[in-house]
């Protein structure tokens, strides 16, 4: 008889119902969020899993590579499409969602999210590293020049080195400023030198991909903005 299973995924436990396609409930408990617990759950209580399911989160990404890696027959729902069909459920509860999404992988009532692969993974966390610094970078850039407006003290726009050159210029030994000058240009000097890395990375990937490299022919695009496009 064919099994239906819900996962309802926490991020330290997750709650397991498995359905026969009767819809009657054959299991129900809980094991740790971890892809090696989870598999050996699943094999002894649901051997003839058709569709397992849980829905799209922060852990998701991973647990459906690890379990589909074993050969299990996951698949990743769109948590809005799931949280409307499961409000209407009483009692909510995470073995009550876990009975809901099996019975909605069961019915085959879901809307299943294609899942990135590893790469573009790895590609997204990079991008999003990047983007963190940027923002870091700039943070930095403009507490100096309100720190040194107050002073009296401006200079036209730059960025990364030739900013702390001007920075540096302006702030002689002795003025007031210079030691909380001197803190935010290290770490702003940091957040250069960690971006510069990661945008080596983005470049040479950029490169690899045709796509790509049709997209920074056009003026205005930078390799990492093309590469945001492919990896969401």
């Amino acid at each position: 008889m064919k099994q239906y299973v819900g996962l309802d995924v926490s991020q330290r436990e997750t709650s397991v119902c498995v359905v026969d396609d009767t819809g009657k409930t054959v299991f129900q408990g809980k094991a740790k969020s971890d892809p090696g617990a989870l598999t050996e759950l699943l094999r002894k209580r649901a051997p003839q899993a058709e569709r397992i399911g849980f829905e799209t989160g922060a852990m998701s990404s991973w647990l459906w590579h690890e379990l589909k890696r074993v050969g299990l027959p996951v698949v990743c729902l769109d948590a809005r499409h799931a949280k409307a069909a499961l409000s209407v459920r009483m009692n909510k509860s995470d073995e009550n969602d876990a009975r809901g999404l099996a019975e909605l992988v069961r019915v085959g009532w879901y809307r299943e999210v294609k899942v990135k692969s590893a790469e573009s993974q790895a590609t997204r966390s990079m991008l999003v590293a990047r983007s963190r610094l940027v923002e870091i970078r700039r943070d930095l850039e403009n507490q100096t020049r309100s720190m040194l407006k107050e002073y009296g003290l401006q200079f036209s726009r730059s960025i990364g080195s030739q900013f702390r050159r001007k920075v540096w210029e302006l702030v002689a030994d002795g003025h007031p400023l210079r030691p909380l000058v001197e803190a935010l240009l290290s770490v702003h000097e940091q957040a250069c030198c960690e971006q510069e890395k990661l945008d080596r990375q983005v470049r040479h990937l950029a490169r690899e991909d045709e796509t790509t490299r049709w997209l920074m022919t056009v003026p205005g695009i930078s390799s990492p903005s093309p590469m945001k496009t492919f990896v969401g």
